[in-house]
């Protein structure tokens, strides 16, 4: 549904919201049920969020200084900083190499890369970036136009 619908994905609530209310307007007319029922969804969105945003802000300053809380939060960090880590590594091992091959170990499966599928315009690129990013402090703005200029050069000259 949310591939169907143009906007940003939270919004494919208020078209699901729009489009129930439609099909089903009861004694309404189904064009005024739905613009009733995108607006409660909407409303039923975004409200919550507000919400918390306005009454929970003179409460944050407090809870800076709760230890307990502050533990918590590092962990959870920790834990999405961790994620980000697994798609990279995920993301990069399938764009670097052509063949990934499952390795099962003591009852784990683990994706290992073939070596000799490796796709060596992607790896220039990568390390290109890296240096970019590392050495260079280039934003990321630069290094998507640079990553993207680079890509339509080397179909354009065949490389790819």
């Amino acid at each position: 549904m949310a591939e169907t619908t143009p906007g940003p994905l939270i919004m494919v609530t208020q078209f699901v919201g729009y489009m129930g209310a439609f099909r089903e307007a009861g004694g309404l007319s189904p064009l005024l049920a739905g613009t009733l029922g995108g607006l409660l969804t909407t409303w039923v969105t975004f409200t919550p969020c507000f919400l918390w945003i306005f009454f929970g802000a003179p409460f944050i300053e407090r809870l800076r200084d709760n230890d307990m809380l502050t533990a918590a939060l590092t962990a959870i960090t920790a834990a999405v900083v961790g994620v980000i880590l697994n798609l990279a590594v995920w993301f990069g091992m399938h764009v670097i190499f052509d063949e990934i091959r499952t390795v099962t170990s003591m009852g784990v499966d683990i994706e290992m890369p073939v070596l000799d599928s490796v796709d060596f315009l992607a790896l220039v690129l990568v390390l290109a970036t890296m240096v970019a990013v590392f050495r260079f402090r280039a934003g990321p703005v630069t290094v998507l136009v640079g990553c993207a200029a680079a890509g339509v050069a080397s179909r354009a000259f065949g490389l790819s």
